[in-house]
């Protein structure tokens, strides 16, 4: 296997990318640092030794021993003067690694092990495989991103998290499958078996952070959808209807005429009309 390295424009995809990766043969004493990065990465090493200094300690890592570097903190790491170490990174970069990374206890502890035929493993070996390929590099570096993330979050979860924390979480949940399939016929019975939590649980919870019922929350939603597609496109209301989640169009203008006031119909000419006062 021939040294290489990756560099990726990170910065097209604000929630998650790989935006370096490599494999190098280290010479004796080979070192970096101590120095501090910009982005989250993982060395693994797949032969010899070298150390990592990370957070005032020193881990004395070799073959199947892996590091992680967490932006911002001051690290170094030395090849072994004897048996200098081969290894190989993926660099992480975007708004969403550190809550990425905080569902894994490798924040906490930098230093882990991979077994010899581990998932995790290969996934730096596919990512090899993909660094190669002529197109479409960028949709299966992620997808392999993707796969990696969700291993080490299973392989190393995080130790302990407090009940509000994961309260929060089912709060968080719940809006974003809300915002995923408010355009189909769904129940909070669907949205509670998604979240594998009792009904009468997940009403309390939504109901304590948020101020509202999740009923209220989810015809909320829709209103504001239809609200948008009413001033925005040319839609028919029955169009509209079936695109926030109600296969009755009657049903859906009734409701909407009881949460603003007038029907769907009257709501577009009125938008219309106040954009042309405004436009003079």
């Amino acid at each position: 296997m021939e040294d290489y390295i990756f560099s990726n424009e990170y910065s097209k995809n604000l929630d998650a990318m790989i935006y370096t990766c490599g494999y190098e043969t280290c010479a004796p004493g080979h070192s970096y640092g101590p120095a501090v990065r910009s982005g989250y990465l993982i060395h693994y090493i797949i032969s010899g030794k070298g150390i990592y200094k990370t957070d005032g300690h020193i881990f004395r890592l070799r073959e199947g021993d892996a590091f992680l570097i967490r932006p911002d903190s001051l690290i170094y790491y030395e090849a072994d003067q004897n048996h200098p170490w081969t290894y190989t990174w993926m660099g992480f970069q975007g708004l969403k690694m550190k809550e990425y990374f905080s569902r894994t206890s490798l924040l906490d502890t930098p230093v882990f092990h991979y077994e010899k035929d581990d998932r995790v493993r290969l996934c730096h070996d596919k990512m090899f495989e993909a660094y190669h390929l002529k197109t479409n590099r960028d949709l299966m570096m992620n997808s392999i991103l993707y796969e990696y993330l969700y291993l080490l979050a299973s392989k190393f979860p995080r130790n302990a998290v407090s009940p509000r924390e994961k309260h929060i979480s089912y709060v968080e949940d719940a809006l974003r499958y809300i915002e995923n399939n408010f355009d189909h016929n769904i129940s909070i019975r669907d949205l509670a078996d998604y979240l594998h939590i009792e009904r009468s649980y997940l009403y309390r919870l939504f109901k304590n952070f948020t101020g509202v019922s999740l009923q209220e929350y989810l015809l909320d939603y829709r209103m504001r959808q239809a609200c948008s597609l009413l001033t925005e496109t040319d839609l028919s209301v029955g169009d509209i209807s079936r695109s926030v989640g109600y296969g009755d169009a009657l049903y859906f203008s009734r409701i909407f005429r009881q949460k603003k006031g007038m029907t769907p119909t009257q709501f577009r000419k009125a938008r219309a009309h106040s954009i042309i006062d405004i436009t003079g």
